[in-house]
């Protein structure tokens, strides 16, 4: 399979987004809320903040200690709605044990919602009528874009953890007239042949070697969104080398999803911003 890598895909965005930036007197702003020192969010934070400052995108962090109150955050995060400076708000996921995640969710500005999470968001996505679009499937869009293969009228499956995240992966795809629908991760096995069938596979569970060359068609385009730690290793939902005789595209793990995922992140503060 053909190697779908991400970075050429986010270089276009964010060199597109650095040359808007350096166009405005004033700068859109990010800011991130990261609770307790979870080394994986730490990562994506620093990485988060090394990009949005390389394309001229203002950085505010904000990192809380681990057993910070709840009302505390909602609290730090209503006074960033009310700030002027900032365009997008996320709260690093997942969060400590304790916490809200819905509640803290919902109490960011829909408009500043960067990672497009608010239910206001999901639910404008869902109906066609505008909102944030939720950075994720955004992401997986843009890498199967990046094939190049005609997409009107191809099937498609996503493999998901959760009803929610397989109905906005539907609602994406079908936008391009993709013949898409989803599965639980808990119900593959009674699936194999829906998934052999499928001319696009996504699958997003972390959970390594849950996807086989032998489930796949013979060139489809199967993008990996999973992601799970293995001692020093990080492995996708598909067993990489058992796919290497057939013909289609595959993104790897890590080097796929994760820095086009950042690159739309951005590109939705930048939005939010644009309007002013």
């Amino acid at each position: 399979m053909k190697l779908l890598y991400g970075k050429p895909v986010a270089e276009e965005i964010l060199s597109r987004l650095k040359g808007d930036i350096s166009l405005c007197e004033q700068k859109p702003g990010l800011a991130v809320i990261l609770v307790g020192d979870d080394s994986a969010s730490q990562i994506y934070v620093n990485l988060k903040e090394k990009t949005a400052k390389e394309i001229g995108m203002n950085f505010f962090r904000f990192d809380e200690p681990e057993n910070i109150s709840q009302d505390e955050i909602l609290k730090q995060i209503a006074k960033l709605n009310a700030d002027d400076d900032i365009d997008g708000i996320i709260v690093q996921l997942p969060l400590p044990e304790g916490f809200d995640t819905q509640k803290i969710i919902e109490s960011i500005d829909p408009k500043k919602d960067a990672d497009g999470f608010h239910p206001v968001n999901m639910e404008l996505f869902l109906s066609s009528d505008g909102g944030v679009t939720p950075v994720f499937p955004r992401a997986i869009m843009q890498l199967i874009k990046s094939s190049g293969e005609k997409l009107e009228h191809k099937t498609g499956i996503v493999i998901a953890n959760s009803d929610e995240f397989g109905g906005i992966m539907c609602a994406m795809l079908s936008r391009e007239n993709i013949a898409l629908q989803y599965i639980l991760a808990e119900n593959i096995l009674s699936n194999l042949e829906k998934i052999k069938a499928s001319d696009i596979v996504v699958s997003a569970v972390g959970s390594p070697g849950l996807l086989r060359g032998e489930m796949l068609k013979d060139g489809s385009i199967v993008i990996d969104g999973g992601i799970e730690k293995v001692g020093e290793k990080v492995f996708g939902d598909v067993d990489f080398a058992s796919t290497e005789a057939l013909d289609g595209y595959i993104t790897p793990v890590p080097g796929g999803v994760g820095p086009v995922t950042i690159a739309c992140l951005l590109e939705n503060v930048y939005l939010a911003f644009k309007p002013k």
